[in-house]
């Protein structure tokens, strides 16, 4: 059988019942409890939890249980799909991007030991080659290259700091930079769809709401289903 692709993703693709024939698996990893949705083809991991239960906002996300689980199952490749804030005005709600670098200045999740060493943090060019790939087949048009800054959440950004940011980077969340770096520290090759759902605080001329990002995600999420239907693991 061809060997599963990781996918961690939020609350929005649950709810779109993608895998609903998938199987239900709760495991005790020796970072604690995880859960996973297992399919022919995916292993299916959404952070926020599972619906129906107790929503998990960003700080209490359990990173390195969840990224242990999919080594455990024998995954090598694992796609984040991450929602995110636009930090440009030109980079409109509704894109779809391929992140290529990330920042964290804050406590960063982790599970170094003596025997891992330190890690050269860098999104796996293998998966990212394979989402472009995925994206043309779906013919989903994907914004390449980027910078996502994660902030730790769970509240969202003032104005001024997304004022300080945007000089730095293109797009704010709270959940990739952590993981990609547990999974890196794991030896699984990772890289990130970024759903932008809304333009940061103080960029749009309208309120920002968790609704309108809510609503936002929604929608975008068949495109990014399309562009994991056409990722290939071989």
């Amino acid at each position: 059988m061809t060997e599963r692709i990781g996918l961690v993703a939020g609350t929005v693709f649950y709810e779109q019942d993608y895998f609903r024939d998938g199987e239900f698996e709760a495991r005790e990893t020796s970072y604690g409890p995880a859960a996973v949705v297992i399919t022919d083809r995916w292993a299916y991991i959404p952070r926020h939890g599972l619906r129906g239960g107790e929503y998990r906002p960003p700080h209490r996300i359990n990173h390195p249980a969840n990224l242990t689980l999919l080594k455990e199952l024998g995954i090598t490749e694992v796609i984040g799909v991450n929602s995110c804030g636009s930090l440009r005005p030109s980079l409109e709600p509704g894109s779809v991007v391929l992140p290529s670098d990330y920042i964290c200045l804050t406590n960063i999740t982790t599970v170094f030991d003596a025997e891992r060493g330190h890690i050269i943090p860098c999104l796996s060019e293998v998966v990212r080659g394979k989402l472009k790939i995925a994206a043309e087949t779906a013919d989903v048009h994907l914004v390449e290259g980027g910078i996502y800054w994660q902030n730790q959440g769970p509240r969202l950004e003032t104005k001024a700091e997304i004022r300080l940011q945007s000089h730095y980077a293109d797009m704010v969340g709270m959940t990739m930079a952590n993981e990609a770096t547990v999974a890196q520290e794991l030896g699984l090759k990772y890289a990130s769809l970024c759903s932008v759902d809304n333009h940061a605080h103080g960029l749009s001329p309208t309120p920002l709401t968790a609704e309108e990002i809510l609503e936002n995600a929604a929608a975008n999420s068949d495109k990014i289903y399309r562009i994991l239907q056409a990722y290939t693991i071989d």
